[in-house]
């Protein structure tokens, strides 16, 4: 369950917040306005808040601006060009098409441009219904334009004002969402569950935790300028080293679970990572509540008997049984664990301190790690052509909100055109599984509302009873748009039903023939959803070739960090987040397209185990740095960085060759890294296992290629390098399956 949906924190959630200060400046903007005017006056207000309130998002100070006044200007010059084609049926009908083809290029931005491309199709709609005179059109749009900058200069001021509450409400967020992680780690120790849907979740959850920690950086890191930013700051620290050290937890379950099937030392395990879920939880708790947070959880019995375990596999072992790989593995996680404890209390520590700067990141440019803001002609007008998904997309809309006027025209009753194209506008998204969704929520949502309504309506026959309801909807509808859309289909239903029957109290038909409209609507975006479809599958190769291609510059970095031939980590953290994003996109891509007729879907399984691979390089490394670290002052330098140097050639030669199977030319290992694998013995000797034939357990029970040292880290450091080339392998192997059967057309 998402974390906003707990009645614990839904209340100090930004997604209630928003719910707060939507409802606020709409009904505040609509009050102020019909004490001046009338009703009619106080609604086009009203309509123009509205459309400026739908990108009131969680956003730094100025993207807010810039976005919030591009709905401003956009809106209020649709809303003319509209009100002034009305009397010409003709001209108002291509005009409408053309507006729907252009606000949905806007899509070209990315996902925070799809609230604008909503704003802009929804005040065309709510303009076509009316003809009006030249005068009063522009009367209509002077009007419109006050309420979007009466409600833009609300959500600036209140911004500003609350900037800070709202840093910790989308890191707390955050910290919710690395906990949610940590469970489902948790049950790769529960031998109930299967290993395989655990990574498939796993790989699922970690999309949807890169762009929470997204969503925290852009708000934390583009300014910290005070004592109370530098709490948020330490705390998004401190959050991001603790996630690389979850995961290197990454290990051989399968070994633990054959070996400790019987054992109880699996379960506590479990427990371990399920407290530590908690602890990350109770920091995100006091984070919303502005408090500091005090450690409450211990975990000395589970690390009690996690030694006791050890110590019994380990006088297993000196009695000649097979226990050794286990004891290793085990005694790996046990030292992983422990520093995931200290870390968690750092993060206790790091929300009580009152920091005068943030010294981290003084000289640091974090450019690399934030969204950009650009919206530049350019790039829209590159995608004008028919290969282009946001293209066809256009057209689909377009053509869909054509189909959808003309059937609303052909209606035997005074039928509503517009909200038969807001149907069409809402649920038609640029992919199908994404339409598909959106017709679910908004056909159950419409249906659910409209009966409430009805309710409402037959029972409650008190008009301030009614606007105290019409207020509660007005507040659930952005609250649950971006976390339960179908919860939001409901509360706008109530919304404008309950607010046209004010209106016209009369009209006894209003709920049937909204019901009826809404089905014509979705009926027509379904058609359409088929029409120049952009099928998922098209967009795969270009999706992976980015995911090997962000993936070699990775473990360039990575190694550099792990040979010491680099001090400074923020190549390795901008590389990191590079990878993590292009994993989540390709990983939201499967998700998508196995939400498409099966016809249309394509290597799914040998898609799902790439991303997986993938993801274990990533584990692997941080397991390797976590290694390095601890064992820093006793470390064979030479010999751990001939190791490293020999695995790193492999490595990149492995990728360079997936790569090359997506039509790249082989990259050459840089020079600095090849020259130093050429000083080694025996470089360029393979030490790794065939690729998908050898597992965890046979890689670790081969013999070194490498020469014995006398370290304690040595047995672990190489058996992890050989897990990392393992790994390697498998992408090429899944890579050429996906080649073969993700055909282009």
């Amino acid at each position: 369950m998402h974390y906003a949906l707990n009645l614990r924190t839904f209340f100090y959630s930004h997604y209630f917040h928003l719910g707060l200060r939507f409802a606020a400046g709409l009904v505040g903007v609509t009050i102020i306005a019909q004490q001046f005017a009338g009703l009619a006056v106080a609604m086009t207000v009203c309509i123009g808040a509205l459309c400026t309130a739908l990108m009131d998002m969680p956003s730094p100070l100025k993207h807010k601006f810039n976005e919030m006044l591009a709905s401003v200007l956009l809106c209020t010059s649709v809303t003319l060009i509209i009100s002034l084609c009305g009397p010409v049926p003709w001209l108002l009908m291509t005009m409408l098409v053309l507006v729907s083809f252009f606000a949905s290029m806007m899509v070209v931005y990315g996902k925070k441009s799809m609230p604008l491309q909503l704003a802009t199709l929804f005040i065309m709609t709510m303009s076509m219904e009316h003809v009006m005179t030249a005068r009063e059109s522009f009367i209509h749009a002077g009007l419109f334009l006050l309420g979007s900058v009466a409600y833009l200069a609300y959500a600036m001021a209140l911004a500003w004002l609350l900037r800070h509450r709202i840093k910790q409400q989308v890191l707390a967020e955050a910290l919710f969402e690395l906990a949610a992680y940590i469970d489902i780690k948790a049950d790769f120790y529960d031998t109930r569950y299967n290993l395989t849907e655990q990574f498939n979740k796993l790989v699922r959850h970690q999309a949807l935790l890169a762009d929470r920690q997204q969503a925290s950086r852009d708000l934390i890191l583009r300014s910290h300028q005070n004592r109370k930013d530098a709490i948020v700051v330490q705390i998004h620290v401190c959050m991001l080293d603790l996630y690389e050290q979850i995961l290197s937890t990454h290990t051989d379950y399968a070994l633990l679970r054959a070996h400790l099937a019987d054992a109880p030392v699996l379960g506590t395990l479990h427990d371990l990572a399920y407290k530590a879920a908690r602890d990350i939880e109770s920091v995100g708790y006091a984070v919303t509540r502005k408090l500091p947070s005090h450690a409450a959880i211990s975990y000395a019995p589970e690390l009690e008997a996690m030694e006791a375990a050890i110590a019994r596999l380990q006088a297993d072992a000196d009695a000649g049984k097979p226990a050794g790989e286990a004891l290793a593995v085990l005694r790996a996680q046990r030292n992983k664990i422990r520093a995931i404890i200290r870390t968690i209390g750092e993060l206790h520590v790091a929300s009580q301190k009152a920091y005068e700067g943030t010294p981290f990141w003084v000289d640091a440019d974090m450019q690399p790690f934030l969204s950009q803001q650009k919206y530049e002609l350019q790039l829209m007008l590159s995608h004008f052509r028919m290969d282009s998904p946001i293209f066809r997309f256009s057209l689909r809309v377009a053509m869909a909100i054509a189909a959808g006027l003309a059937v609303g025209h052909l209606l035997p009753y005074a039928a509503h055109s517009y909200w038969i194209v807001l149907t069409i506008v809402i649920i038609l998204k640029p992919s199908f599984s994404m339409t598909k969704q959106r017709r679910s929520d908004r056909i159950i949502g419409t249906i659910i509302g409209c009966v409430v309504t009805a309710l409402i309506l037959k029972f409650v026959d008190y008009t301030p009873a009614i606007v105290g309801i019409l207020i509660l909807a007005t507040v659930a509808t952005p609250t649950f748009i971006y976390l339960r859309y179908r919860y939001a289909a409901i509360a706008v239903s109530i919304m404008i039903l309950l607010q046209m029957h004010l209106i016209s109290p009369g009209n006894t038909s209003l709920i049937t023939e909204r019901l009826v409209d809404t089905f014509i609507g979705a009926a027509v975006a379904t058609v359409f959803s088929f029409v120049l479809a952009n099928w998922e599958y098209q967009t795969l190769p270009r999706l992976i070739r980015q995911v090997l291609d962000v993936n070699l510059r990775y473990m360039q970095a990575s190694f550099e960090l792990l040979q010491g031939r680099s001090r400074n980590d923020f190549p390795y953290r901008i590389e990191r987040k590079r990878l993590m994003d292009s994993l989540a996109g390709l990983s939201a891509a499967l998700v998508r397209m196995l939400d498409e007729p099966a016809s249309k879907q394509r290597a799914a399984e040998d898609i799902n185990l790439f991303i997986v691979q993938n993801y274990l390089l990533v584990a692997h490394v941080a397991a390797l740095r976590a290694i390095l670290r601890r064992h820093v002052k006793d470390i064979p330098a030479d010999a751990v960085n001939a190791m490293l140097a020999q695995s790193h050639a492999q490595v990149y030669q492995t990728l360079s060759r997936a790569l090359a199977q997506h039509g790249q030319p082989v990259v050459p290992l840089p020079a600095q890294a090849a020259a130093q694998t050429a000083m080694q013995p025996n470089a360029g000797a393979e030490t790794g296992t065939e690729s998908g034939v050898a597992t965890g357990t046979e890689a670790g029970a081969e013999a070194g290629t490498e020469p014995a040292v006398a370290w304690s880290g040595w047995p672990v450091v190489q058996r992890r390098i050989r897990l990392l080339q393992a790994d390697a392998d498998k992408i090429v192997v899944h890579s050429e399956a996906i080649v073969h059967n993700v055909s282009p057309n």
